[in-house]
C-alpha cells in the first residue's frame, strides 16, 4: 500500500459506519479521491478542522492499486475558509463548484485544476454578499475551461473562421459555442449573444469576475452555463448544488 502525500481540499463529506466518515477530495497529485477517515467521528483530535468543508491543506493518503477508496492518515490544514459559511451565497456558490469538480474531476494528478479549485474558493471567500454570484460564473467557466470543454467565442464552432471581435453572434451549444452568419443561419437554434456577453464569457474562462453583473445579466449568463453543462459534461444526472446556487436568489 503507497503513500501519496499531497495538496488537497475537503469538497463534501458524509458519516460512514459508527466512527468514521468518508471525505471526497480533490488533490494536486491525485486528482479527486474518496478517502476513509476512520474514528474521525469518534475524537476530534487526530484530524480536527481537516474534516471541515473546503479546508485546505496536505493530506497523507494511504492507495491501494484496484481500490476506490483510499484511507487519510493525517490533515495538515492550511487554510480552513470559515467565511463561505457566513453567507448564503458565498455557500452556495461554493457547493457549486465542489460539484462540478467532484463530477467531472479526473482521478489522476491534476495540478492545474488543483489551482483553479483553490483560487475558486479563496475569491468567493473574500467576496461581499453582492459579488458572489458572479464569482461563481467566473469561477464555473474557468473549471470548464480547464476541464479542456471551454465553448468557442473568437471562432466559429463549425466551419472555423474568425469571428469579429465586436460582433454580436449566435451560441449553439450543439456547436460548441458562437458561429458566423453563415452557420448561424443553418443552425437550428440558439441564444444570440452581444459584444459585451462574449466578452465577459471571455474573462469568466480565464477566472476573472469583473464587476458584479445585474440581475438580468446573471440569470441570462446562469442560463447559459446550465445549458452548456448539460450540452456537454453532464450525463443525466442532475447537478443539484448547482440548481440551488442558480435558484437560491431568485
Amino acid at each position: 500500500m503507497a503513500i501519496l502525500a499531497t495538496d488537497a481540499i475537503v469538497l463534501h463529506q458524509f458519516d460512514y459506519l459508527e466512527s468514521s466518515r468518508i471525505l471526497r477530495l480533490v488533490t494536486r497529485d491525485g486528482g479527486v479521491r474518496s478517502v476513509l477517515a476512520k474514528g474521525a467521528r469518534r475524537s476530534s483530535r487526530r484530524f480536527g478542522s481537516a474534516l471541515d468543508l473546503f479546508a485546505q491543506g496536505t493530506a497523507q493518503l494511504y492507495a491501494k492499486p484496484g481500490r476506490d477508496l483510499d484511507t487519510l492518515s493525517g490533515f495538515d490544514v492550511i487554510r480552513a475558509r470559515p467565511m463561505l459559511a457566513e453567507d448564503m451565497g458565498r455557500f452556495a456558490g461554493a457547493s457549486a463548484i465542489a460539484e462540478l469538480t467532484l463530477r467531472f474531476g479526473r482521478d489522476a494528478s491534476d495540478s492545474a485544476l488543483f489551482d483553479v479549485v483553490s483560487g475558486a474558493l479563496d475569491a468567493l471567500a473574500t467576496a461581499a454578499s453582492d459579488e458572489a454570484l458572479t464569482a461563481t460564473l467566473a469561477s464555473a467557466w474557468h473549471i470548464v475551461a480547464e476541464l479542456g470543454f471551454a465553448p468557442a467565442l473568437d471562432i466559429c464552432g463549425e466551419c472555423h473562421d474568425a469571428l469579429p471581435p465586436a460582433a454580436t453572434v449566435l451560441f449553439s451549444h450543439a456547436s460548441g459555442g458562437a458561429l458566423c452568419q453563415r452557420c448561424g443561419r443553418l443552425a437550428p437554434a440558439g441564444r444570440v449573444l452581444p459584444a459585451e456577453v462574449r466578452d465577459a464569457l471571455r474573462r469568466f474562462l480565464s477566472g476573472d469576475a469583473g464587476a458584479p453583473l445585474g440581475d438580468a445579466e446573471t440569470r441570462a449568463h446562469q442560463r447559459l452555463l446550465r445549458e452548456f453543462l448539460a450540452e456537454h459534461l453532464t450525463d443525466g444526472r442532475p447537478l443539484r448544488a448547482l440548481e440551488m446556487w442558480e435558484e437560491q436568489r431568485w
